[in-house]
């Protein structure tokens, strides 16, 4: 670690603006690299679980649109269609994330169905154990499930 004007643990948005200038600078000798890797790889775990929350949400309104018809809502379909959104956009940023979407299908799948039971108070029975819907329906902006 170089020796920086600004210490990571006092004033970490002073020392941001610090460790971009050096970059920018040039003056790599000078920048705190454990720190400074330490938050680019938070950044990284930031938007992954950006991703995984997003997935949760919208699976389990996916999930009360198909078990509840008659309780369908415009705040569901927009709810769904932001998420849809969001999703897309956190893959237009880091599209190295696509394919591991399908990865967390199941373990979102899980938090969702767990969350939808909770809100609808709906027999666990009535939601499959496993994801009923392939993760390009999920995702697809024409998809809505039919019960």
């Amino acid at each position: 670690m170089g020796q920086n004007a600004v210490d990571y643990e006092q004033d970490f948005y002073a020392w941001t603006v610090e460790q971009g200038r050096l970059l920018r600078a040039g003056e790599l000798s000078a920048i705190d690299t454990v720190n400074l890797a330490e938050e680019i790889e938070s950044m990284g775990r930031s938007d992954r679980r950006e991703l995984h929350r997003r997935l949760v949400v919208l699976i389990m309104h996916l999930l009360k649109w198909r078990q509840q018809p008659g309780a369908r809502s415009r705040s569901w379909s927009a709810t769904i269609e932001e998420q849809r959104l969001q999703i897309e956009n956190v893959f237009v940023e880091s599209p190295s994330l696509r394919p591991l979407a399908g990865d967390m299908l199941a373990q979102t799948y899980a938090i969702a169905r767990s969350k939808a039971i909770a809100e609808t108070g709906i027999a666990d029975e009535a939601f499959p154990a496993a994801c009923p819907f392939s993760l390009d329906d999920i995702l697809s902006r024409s998809f809505l499930p039919q019960p």
